[in-house]
């Protein structure tokens, strides 16, 4: 540690770091633009330069290392009027549009340019000007003219996302940002570039033009996507929202969004949005009041309990639901007398009596690992943000190795990456089994030849101290799953490395703490897809592209004498005869539990639309109706309470995560791939939002279904 003095105030500070974060530690502000926490220094804006006592000249703050004894001003004259003349220049050829610009309210330049700014330009010579460039559906860079060549662009593509779709070419005043050879920006964090710009230079296209920064509330939220959790501050007018902005939470998202956490929002307001009850008669719908539908599907329950038995009723429910509706729907089938509810429409293997299966790690922990293994997942487009985690470790060292069934692009160097067949990952990891026994001169698991990809892992995963095996989306549905982690838990045990899933939905974790699981006796998701139900509730679900086989388990479905579908979309319309408007996580309060077991609850940031109705609200009714006992909840932290029940607090979470397995250990290989979505088609939001079906993943993902791009 060395001690500086700063504005008077003495400041301990590790050795090698800069005055600027020194500055941060005492609470000292000082003005910068190409300067970020979470990127490498610059130095390219001048606009941090400070008075060192004996420096010959004003110093960047943010590229002066601190020594023993440093005296440091930050509002001496020397320093001020440095800082003024920096703005001065900055100001020169920027276009000066505030009254139209999208920036203006939250505008770093606007914001300094008030303390630093002169109350006019000397400059009177003709201004330069820089042509828009169309980069794709979300990154608007019409008004390239106002950039300030801080680079927090171009570093952020080139250091976090791993993809440098942003540089700078020319020099002097013919310098600008572009993406060279003109090519869309598709990066699925791209949208952290608009954060980042602190000018206005990039804005976000799906909100251009829409409102003023001054007239949004906002209100903080958890994105129901992915398994990160990703914390949010929703922009909110006239309840309708407007923007998704990230909520720094270090522990989880950092300080960045996925796209599809930034963009998605687009689909809350979109035509596909159901508004009211509706029942189908005589093969049309017809728009009903609430009590008009609950009574029939009540009505229609009661039948097809009578008629064939409470085993004939069944839930198929999405992961992406709260806690609350997953722990109702559980209720209100067992209530019913059926143990029949499953939230894994896109497993293949169904293993019952297991624990609950998570990240095996805190997310946190992700970027300071030294070895990782993954496993059956493209990490890039499943979990962006713990991808950008896994890459920042390899960017300090970590060896990342990966068995997959498709070379993907992983935007990070790679020690191994083993391109298996997905029938055959059984075998590839066992051939590394096999080489950590030998390594260790002790028995394999199961009889299997290491090759030299399988050694270089071994050795790998035997090196190092901080060490994962994490299972994608890919191998929690694979046929052989529960060999899958048998094997991964042997080696995870022999090398000392956690062993975890990634978890596919915001909820994974969450529903299986809830027990939307099928019972003793009861279905799994497989079985009541291929036929086997009466009667189907289906729950923020859309089998046609939410289960393993879409098209058959539709088909099957056909067949069911009443399907119910709660969702906040027009869906199922060929399937269903009753369609039940539910709140997406912008209208309701509800909790999810993500990878790592973080129980998160939210509030709801805007009113119901039409006649939605929260979807814990509705099942609680649908309870009532049909004359069940638990079903008297007041509040949806009252169902919260009764689904944690005695383990109120972290018990609710850790109690239960456990990776472990007694599955037997199978190497036989198995035909296909398992279902996976890509990464705009995860959930019922991500896929009716414009903005992202626009962009160059979505159409890439078309067309490998097939379909238009």
């Amino acid at each position: 540690m060395v001690e500086i003095e700063l504005d008077g105030k003495k400041v301990e500070i590790a050795e090698g770091s800069m005055v600027m974060h020194a500055a941060e530690k005492a609470g000292t502000y000082i003005p910068h633009f190409c300067y970020h926490k979470k990127l490498s220094i610059a130095a390219n804006c001048r606009m941090c330069l400070v008075d060192v006592e004996k420096a010959p000249k004003p110093m960047p703050a943010c590229a002066t290392p601190v020594t023993n004894g440093m005296i440091v001003r930050t509002r001496s004259d020397k320093a001020v009027k440095a800082q003024q003349s920096v703005m001065e220049f900055l100001l020169i050829n920027h276009p000066l549009d505030c009254p139209i610009c999208d920036q203006g309210g939250e505008c770093q330049l606007q914001d300094l340019a008030v303390g630093y700014g002169g109350s006019a330009s000397r400059y009177e010579e003709e201004k330069r000007v820089v042509l828009h460039k169309d980069v794709g559906p979300l990154i608007s860079m019409e008004e390239m003219t106002r950039c300030i060549h801080c680079t927090r662009c171009v570093r952020f593509g080139q250091e976090v996302a791993g993809v440098m779709e942003l540089g700078m070419i020319h020099r002097g005043e013919h310098s600008e940002i572009t993406t060279v050879l003109g090519d869309t920006v598709d990066s699925e964090v791209s949208g952290n570039m608009i954060d980042l710009c602190p000018v206005g230079a990039l804005t976000s296209k799906p909100f251009r033009y829409s409102a003023r920064n001054w007239e949004l509330s906002r209100r903080k939220s958890v994105s129901p996507h992915d398994s990160t959790g990703a914390n949010l501050i929703v922009q909110v007018k006239n309840h309708k929202v407007m923007r998704v902005l990230p909520l720094e939470n270090d522990a989880v998202n950092e300080c960045w969004l996925a796209d599809r956490d930034r963009f998605s929002y687009e689909a809350l307001d979109g035509g596909d949005r159901l508004t009211a009850p509706m029942i189908k008669q005589g093969g049309e719908w017809k728009t009903v009041d609430w009590q008009t539908a609950l009574e029939y599907v009540a009505t229609g329950l009661r039948q097809v309990k009578a008629d064939h038995g409470a085993a004939s009723i069944g839930a198929l429910v999405s992961p992406h639901s709260t806690v609350e509706e997953l722990f109702l729907a559980g209720s209100l089938v067992r209530g019913l007398g059926s143990e029949n509810i499953d939230h894994r429409l896109r497993h293949a293997e169904f293993s019952s009596g297991e624990g609950v299966r998570w990240l095996g790690m805190r997310i946190a922990e992700l970027s300071d690992l030294q070895r990782v293994l993954v496993v059956g997942s493209n990490l890039r487009k499943d979990h962006p943000l713990f991808s950008l985690r896994v890459r920042a470790a390899s960017r300090t060292g970590a060896q990342v190795s990966v068995i997959h069934d498709v070379a993907h692009d992983w935007a990070m160097p790679l020690l191994s990456h083993a391109v298996v067949p997905a029938g055959e990952w059984a075998r590839s990891l066992a051939a590394i089994a096999a080489a950590v026994a030998a390594e260790k001169g002790i028995a394999a698991p199961v009889q299997a030849e290491a090759d030299d990809a399988a050694k270089r892992v071994a050795r790998s995963l035997l090196s190092g101290e901080r060490k994962a095996i994490l299972l994608g989306n890919a191998a929690a549905h694979h046929a052989k799953a529960g060999s899958l982690l048998a094997l991964a838990q042997w080696i995870g045990e022999q090398t000392a490395a956690a062993v975890g899933f990634l978890t596919e939905a915001a909820n994974t974790v969450g529903a299986q703490l809830v027990g939307a699981l099928p019972g003793p006796g009861g279905l799994h998701a497989g079985q009541m897809l291929e036929g086997a139900l009466k009667a189907a509730i289906l729950l923020n679900t859309e089998p046609a592209h939410d289960a393993a086989h879409g098209e058959r388990a539709v088909a099957a479905l056909a067949k069911a004498e009443m399907v119910v579908t709660l969702s906040p979309f027009r869906c199922n319309l060929d399937i269903s005869d009753v369609l039940l408007p539910i709140s997406p996580f912008s209208e309701t309060p509800g909790t999810f539990v993500n990878a790592e077991g973080r129980v998160q609850s939210f509030n709801a940031v805007v009113k119901p639309m039409g006649e939605t109705r929260p979807g814990w609200k509705v099942l609680r009714v649908l309870g009532n109706m049909l004359g069940l006992g638990g079903f008297e909840f007041e509040s949806s932290q009252d169902v919260l309470a009764a689904a944690r029940g005695a383990d109120a607090g972290e018990a609710f979470v850790q109690g239960g995560l456990d990776n472990r397995t007694a599955a037997a250990i199978d190497l036989s290989v198995v035909p296909g791939r398992p279902a996976t979505a890509a990464i705009y088609e995860l959930d019922s939001i991500v896929r009716r939002a414009p903005s992202l079906q626009l962009t160059a993943d979505a159409r890439m993902a078309r067309a490998a279904q097939g379909e238009p791009a």
